[in-house]
């Protein structure tokens, strides 16, 4: 059965991560999930100080180019080493993770639309879109609690590249979505509808 990749975009702290997280509960070993996120680029070559600098909102940021090769060795029953990206540091950790292949890959991060060529490997395509108070809340409480960032550094990257950066690259790849979930996994009625396509996907019934 040739495997199905879902795509999850969506602005930062839309409930993205919610949704993938369900769906990986619901499906199991069906599923394996590869992040966009540990996919930045490393900058060794830098110090902490000036990686803090960088714009972390913008296409350039990633590797998407090693993303691309990844899913087509999934894609084609190979294993990958998945490269982890450490949040605290700004910078890849010398760890990398191993994913299989399965029947369903899904792939989520905040701009995985805009790249045509990610885009076009994605037989569903779903842009998370919920209120940017929300999504700016959410993202205050995750990155102080788990990155360990303080709140006046949160607040002046989302004011001088996060928002902007939304605007230009993340809501405009919203058109390319084929769902668009309000609420991310909160959303029961649309995790269901998503949950029996998949079902259908793993039954050998497309239609």
């Amino acid at each position: 059965m040739e495997t199905m990749v879902i795509g999850i975009a969506g602005g930062t702290g839309s409930g993205k991560t919610t949704l993938t997280d369900r769906l990986k509960r619901h499906f199991g070993d069906d599923v394996s999930v590869v992040y966009h996120d540990n996919y930045y680029k490393s900058h060794d070559d830098l110090t902490y100080e000036q990686r803090c600098d960088l714009n972390y909102d913008h296409p350039d940021a990633f590797d998407t180019d090693l993303l691309i090769e990844h899913l087509a060795a999934l894609r084609a029953g190979e294993e990958i080493d998945c490269p982890v990206y450490d949040f605290t540091v700004h910078n890849r950790s010398d760890k990398t993770l191993r994913i299989k292949p399965s029947r369903v890959l899904l792939i989520e991060g905040i701009l995985i639309f805009q790249n045509r060529a990610l885009r076009d490997l994605m037989d569903i395509k779903i842009f998370v879109d919920t209120d940017a108070d929300v999504r700016l809340l959410r993202r205050l409480s995750r990155d102080v609690k788990e990155r360990g960032r303080s709140l006046d550094s949160v607040v002046t990257q989302y004011l001088s590249t996060v928002k902007p950066m939304h605007e230009q690259f993340v809501e405009p790849s919203k058109r390319a979505a084929d769902i668009i979930v309000l609420e991310g996994g909160h959303n029961n009625v649309a995790l269901d509808m998503i949950i029996q396509r998949v079902e259908r996907h793993l039954a050998g019934n497309e239609k």
